[in-house]
């Protein structure tokens, strides 16, 4: 693992019941893999799960982006626009920003290798946009994380078509 590379994976106890908010959000609509410049990847929240103290370096209001890996576990980039520049401000020209790293594989400390039951997919980004398919969890993560103001203004967001 690179030193920019954090590695927030918990192990589960294999031999427990699981509730259902325990049973991870890897789906078969989730991206495997790390997407080609303008491949598609997913879009994230912290779930019910997700410990902000143990998990600090995903601030509030984060754009997250990801794939994820064959173990189950997800690769997330995030951006929360911590120098206050305001080309971020909106929640997605964070995601947008996020995603940008993640197709490059560029150097970046704001990524990390995490358990999929702590994050829940809400939609797919790409090289042509945003399609949130759950645009209540993202409004709703905003609201609890006092970002509100940064909501995307419709569940789909284009910035280029073919």
């Amino acid at each position: 693992m690179s030193p920019n590379e954090r590695d927030v994976t918990l192990s589960p106890i294999m031999s427990e019941e699981k509730s259902i908010t325990e049973v991870s959000t890897y789906s078969k609509d989730t991206p495997v893999g790390r997407p080609d410049t303008d491949g598609r990847a997913g879009v994230f929240v912290p779930s019910e799960l997700f410990d902000p103290s143990a998990n600090a370096a995903i601030r509030s209001g984060s754009g997250i982006v990801g794939f994820g890996n064959p173990d189950g576990s997800l690769t997330v980039y995030f951006e929360a626009n911590r120098f206050d520049e305001s080309g971020l401000h909106k929640w997605e020209n964070k995601a947008r920003k996020a995603y940008e790293r993640l197709v490059m594989a560029a150097p970046t400390v704001s990524k990390a290798k995490i358990d999929a039951r702590y994050m829940e997919q809400v939609g797919i980004i790409d090289g042509m946009g945003i399609t949130l398919k759950q645009p209540d969890r993202l409004t709703q993560w905003l609201a609890l994380c006092d970002k509100l103001d940064t909501a995307p203004a419709a569940p789909v967001t284009i910035w280029k078509t073919r």
